[in-house]
C-alpha cells in the first residue's frame, strides 16, 4: 500500500470549475494503480470535478464559511490535521504553496513539484512585478527532490535559470481526453464561417496581435462575413473598445464558458483554432483542437511547436503579417488543410494521460 497526499490548493482556488491544472491531476490521480491510496484534499465545491479511483480519501472543506477571518483559520489547522492523520509516504503539492499555508520544506517525507510553466521569470513586467510568484515557485522546487516539468521547453527555461536542478528534473507531458466523440451534435455553433479562439486572453497570451491580424483578413475581398469565435470570460472594457476601433464588433461573438461537448463542436466546425501566445509550459488547447478534427494556427515559441508538431502552421506571434498569411492559407488552401488537420489526428496519439501517469507513478516509486 503506498500512500500519496495530494495538497489540493488548486482545487481551492477554482472552486467551481475545472482548469489546466487541476485537469492534470483528476486524470493523473484517477490513473493510479490500484496499489496506491491517495489522499486529496479540496475546498472546491462537491458539483465541481475530482478524480476518481477506488481507494481515493477525498477532504473537503467549505471556503464559504463565515466569517472568514474564522475560517482561514479553521482551514489551515483542519489540513494540517488530516496531513498528519493520513501519514502519507509522499507529498505531491497542486501548486508552489500549500492549503496550510506552511512551507513545503517543511515536510519531512519525499516531495513531488510540477513546474507548469516559467511564465513569472520571463515576464514579470507584465504578471509578476514584484516578484513574488517567483520566489514562492523558486522556493517550492528548491524543496522537492523531484521536478517534474510538463514539456522539453520548459524543463529547458528552468534549468537555464537553476542550472542545479538537471539531476531530479524530468518531463511528463500533459494530454488530453478529446476526441470527436466528445463532440455534442446539439450544440450551437455559429453558422458563419469562423475562426476560434479559446482561453485566457491578457498579457502573454498575444490576443489583441490575433484581433489586429483577423481585421486585415476580414478586409479583403471574399472574408467580410467571417466570424472570430471567442470561448472564455466576458470582454472586458478594454477589449471592447478595441473591437470597436478594429471594426469587428460584428465579425466577432463571444461563447463564454462552454461545456466539453460544445467546446468540442466549436473546435470541430472552426475554420481553424488560433494560438498566438507569446508563451507556454504545454498548452492543452492544441491538443484539443487536433483531437477534434480542426487544425492549429500556433505561434512558434516556447513548447507550442513541440505539442503542434508538423501537424500545424506556425508563426512569429509578433509579426502580424506572418500570422495573416497562415490565417489566410487554411482559407485558400483546403487540400493542404485536409491533410494537416490528418497529421494532427495521428499528433495527439503521442500524448495520453496513461502515460502521464505511468512515468510519474515511477517517479513516485523511485522515491519510496
Amino acid at each position: 500500500m503506498t500512500k500519496i497526499f495530494y495538497d489540493g490548493l488548486i482545487y481551492a482556488a477554482y472552486s467551481k470549475q475545472s482548469g489546466g491544472i487541476s485537469r492534470y491531476f483528476d486524470n493523473l490521480i484517477s490513473r493510479l494503480p490500484d496499489d496506491f491510496y491517495p489522499g486529496l484534499t479540496t475546498g472546491r465545491e462537491k458539483t465541481g470535478s475530482h478524480p476518481t479511483h477506488p481507494n481515493l480519501r477525498l477532504y473537503r472543506f467549505d471556503l464559504r464559511f463565515r466569517p472568514g477571518r474564522i475560517c482561514n483559520w479553521l482551514k489551515k489547522e483542519y489540513f494540517q490535521y488530516i496531513f498528519e492523520r493520513y501519514k502519507p509516504q509522499l507529498v505531491h503539492p497542486t501548486y508552489y504553496n500549500l492549503l496550510t499555508e506552511r512551507e513545503i520544506k517543511d515536510y519531512n517525507i519525499p516531495v513531488v513539484i510540477t513546474v507548469y510553466d516559467m511564465i513569472h521569470e520571463l515576464f514579470p513586467n507584465l504578471i509578476d512585478s514584484e516578484g513574488a510568484a517567483k520566489q514562492l515557485k523558486q522556493k517550492a522546487i528548491f524543496s522537492a527532490d523531484s521536478i517534474l516539468c510538463i514539456s522539453e521547453s520548459t524543463k529547458k527555461d528552468l534549468l537555464e535559470l537553476y542550472p542545479s536542478l538537471e539531476d531530479r528534473t524530468k518531463v511528463t507531458y500533459l494530454a488530453t481526453e478529446f476526441s470527436e466523440d466528445y463532440i455534442d451534435a446539439h450544440a450551437s455553433v455559429p453558422t458563419q464561417p469562423y475562426f476560434l479562439y479559446v482561453g485566457a486572453r491578457g498579457t502573454y497570451k498575444n490576443f489583441d496581435q490575433f484581433l489586429l491580424a483577423f481585421s486585415q483578413v476580414i478586409s479583403k475581398p471574399n472574408y467580410s462575413d467571417l466570424l472570430l469565435c471567442v470561448v472564455g470570460s466576458p470582454f472586458n472594457d478594454q477589449e471592447k473598445v478595441r473591437l470597436e476601433s478594429l471594426n469587428l464588433s460584428k465579425n466577432v461573438i463571444h461563447y463564454g464558458r462552454a461545456t466539453d461537448g460544445q467546446l468540442a463542436k466549436l473546435y470541430s466546425c472552426s475554420i481553424a483554432f488560433v494560438y498566438p501566445s507569446l508563451y507556454e509550459g504545454f498548452g492543452i488547447p492544441p491538443l484539443e483542437a487536433m483531437a477534434c478534427g480542426t487544425i492549429v494556427v500556433g505561434a512558434n515559441v516556447s513548447s507550442i511547436p513541440e505539442v503542434i508538431g508538423n501537424a500545424g502552421l506556425l508563426f512569429d506571434p509578433k509579426s502580424t503579417n506572418e500570422l495573416v498569411d497562415q490565417l489566410l492559407f487554411v482559407l485558400e488552401n483546403p487540400i493542404q488543410k485536409d491533410n494537416l488537420i490528418q497529421k494532427g489526428k495521428q499528433q495527439v496519439k503521442k500524448f495520453s494521460w496513461n502515460k502521464t501517469a505511468q512515468e510519474t507513478v515511477e517517479i513516485y516509486r523511485s522515491l519510496l
